[in-house]
């Protein structure tokens, strides 16, 4: 476990004990003119992870709200991803959490229904139809042991984001399958570019080249097994998938040094045509857009992972970030604001500003720009969608599978090695089926974006 985690969840605990606590807190007034007491609004509190360059949109969301209920406030309070994996979990273990927060969809979400952390919420999808308002595989994302546990708020989807520029400078187009692929890395580099951008100094980037590798080759079906811990990281499959990595490598189509380097590092690398691509979650038009003034299609543009072997069902990754409510907390005010959250004006403000798609399928198309456009059409489109290694693992699990790919980067020749001593790291936890995750999530080094 990191050796900063002790003492940065105590100070994120300090710093939001306090506003917590008054954020729940009822506050009672005489009213002018009357001789009885009444009751203010409600105050129910709200930890998000949404802050600095990726703010956007949970302030309108939330000013929406509180702008149509007068017996009701949601204060809501944001903490830095880092800060928040370590904080929330602290909170919950201690008692001291928010009435809602926001987390990731899949095996993290579970570990804490699980552990008894999370109140279910059946009643908020039967009453506000909420069936109605998405598609099953989204709302499969909030369901656990057979009862809804959250609403979602955002989807993001994985692809190659590529300077357009450098592309059309050279003729290229975005490959379809795996042979185009290595094509068009070995035109880039000839050419003087570095075709791929990779950063991991916080690990979890690696994860999508894994997953879409395992996922074009040995497919879902395949891929859902030795995620529960059915399937073994010693097996052909696995091996196949690091051999594919590996000769792009030894290729030198990706950036030397990639551990020196973070996301938001790989991709400003494509923005300045340093490199040509980077395989990244739709977040990053964000930061292309905002703080790097591109422009979307004209400036950069988006393409699926390749085919790799023709036949193997077709899968889009990504997270959803969903509201779930604390257990013990303020229950039915909770469930009156994740109702709301669902609905179609708030996902379009939570859209807008953060750039994500909105889960609510009647958000209509024409919201979008013509990049999100497709992007919302490739998720709809896809026949399978899988959550990122580090979703859809147990935390101790999704903690081994980032260390092996950072392992295996560093050292490529020392794959078999890697994946052995992963195997038997993972059974050394007796690694449970995903309903039975380890119950005590404050154990998580979990290193998230």
């Amino acid at each position: 476990m990191d050796s900063r985690i002790p003492s940065k969840r105590s100070g994120v605990l300090a710093r939001f004990r306090v506003a917590l606590l008054a954020a729940a807190a009822l506050v009672v007034a005489v009213a002018h003119g009357h001789g009885h007491a009444r009751v203010e609004a409600t105050r129910v509190s709200l930890l998000h992870y949404w802050t600095g360059a990726f703010s956007g949109g949970i302030s309108e969301l939330v000013e929406a709200f509180n702008e149509g209920n007068a017996s009701m406030r949601v204060d809501a309070s944001g903490l830095e991803h880092e800060s928040f994996k370590v904080g929330i979990k602290g909170m919950l273990h201690e008692g001291r959490a928010p009435d809602i927060f926001s987390y990731w969809a899949g095996a993290r979400v579970n570990s804490l229904v699980e552990a008894g952390y999370l109140a279910p919420i059946d009643d908020v999808w039967a009453e506000s139809g909420l069936n109605g308002l998405f598609t099953k595989t989204v709302a499969q994302a909030c369901t656990y042991g057979g009862r809804k546990y959250a609403v979602p708020v955002t989807q993001h989807y994985v692809a190659f984001f590529y300077n357009k520029k450098v592309f059309d400078g050279l003729g290229l187009a975005p490959p379809r399958t795996w042979r185009e692929f290595l094509d068009v890395c070995a035109r880039l580099k000839m050419a003087g570019v570095t075709p791929l951008a990779l950063g991991t100094r916080e690990l979890w980037p690696a994860q999508f080249w894994f997953d879409f590798l395992l996922l074009r080759t040995a497919g879902p079906e395949y891929r859902g097994r030795l995620m529960e811990g059915a399937a073994s990281f010693t097996d052909p499959q696995v091996e196949r998938t690091f051999a594919l990595w590996k000769a792009l490598l030894d290729e030198g189509y990706f950036n030397r040094a990639p551990e020196k380097s973070d996301w938001a590092d790989a991709a400003r690398m494509v923005r300045e045509g340093e490199a040509a691509m980077t395989l990244m979650g739709s977040w990053i038009i964000g930061l292309y857009t905002g703080q790097m003034g591109w422009e979307e299609q004209s400036g950069f543009d988006f393409f699926p992972f390749p085919t790799i072997d023709a036949g193997v069902p077709q899968s889009a990754l990504g997270p959803i970030d969903v509201f779930v409510a604390t257990n013990g907390g303020k229950a039915e005010d909770s469930k009156k604001a994740l109702a709301f959250f669902a609905q179609l004006g708030p996902q379009m403000k939570m859209s807008e500003g953060s750039g994500a798609i909105a889960p609510n399928i009647r958000v209509p198309r024409k919201f979008y720009s013509p990049l999100r456009q497709r992007i919302r059409q490739a998720i709809l489109d896809a026949p399978h969608w899988a959550f990122a290694f580090d979703l859809a693992t147990p935390p101790a699990v999704a903690d081994i599978g980032l260390g092996t790919f950072s392992a295996f980067l560093r050292n490529p020749d020392n794959a078999r090695q890697i994946l052995l001593n992963t195997q038997k790291r993972v059974e050394s936890f007796s690694t449970p089926q995903p309903s039975e995750t380890p119950a005590d999530p404050k154990l998580d080094s979990d290193r998230r974006r």
